[in-house]
């Protein structure tokens, strides 16, 4: 069993101005088939579309955002808010009303998915 709270684990850039992720479990942790990421948008920040070989389950913890599959169609999401985005299809994110915009997101253990220092060593 692994324990562990938010605000204990390193939040780390994404390369997106305004986003940060805490990997709260991954492979390092022991995880075999998941990880559990932490993701802050700040206000005004921006996940441009992109898309992935794998699926991701996303829960909305804290403030709105919204999202898109095509960057013309923007949902917006509250807390309580969850989501499943299949593989390959293409999402982006944005915040653009609150302060943060904070979501879990959980996508499977895969070499291509996830960062080399969140693995075992």
């Amino acid at each position: 069993m692994y324990i562990g709270y938010v605000k204990d684990t390193p939040e780390k850039d994404t390369g997106f101005e305004g986003v940060t992720i805490r990997w709260l479990i991954s492979p390092k942790v022991g995880a075999k088939n998941f990880a559990m990421r932490y993701f802050v948008m700040k206000k005004g920040s921006e996940i441009p579309i992109h898309q992935h070989d794998w699926e991701h389950e996303i829960f909305v913890v804290k403030g709105e955002g919204y999202l898109t599959k095509d960057g013309k169609n923007w949902f917006k999401v509250v807390p309580g808010s969850y989501i499943y985005i299949p593989p390959n299809e293409p999402h982006g994110y944005k915040n653009e009303d609150s302060e943060t915009f904070e979501f879990v997101c959980l996508i499977p253990a895969k070499k291509e998915a996830i960062p080399e220092d969140e693995w075992a060593k």
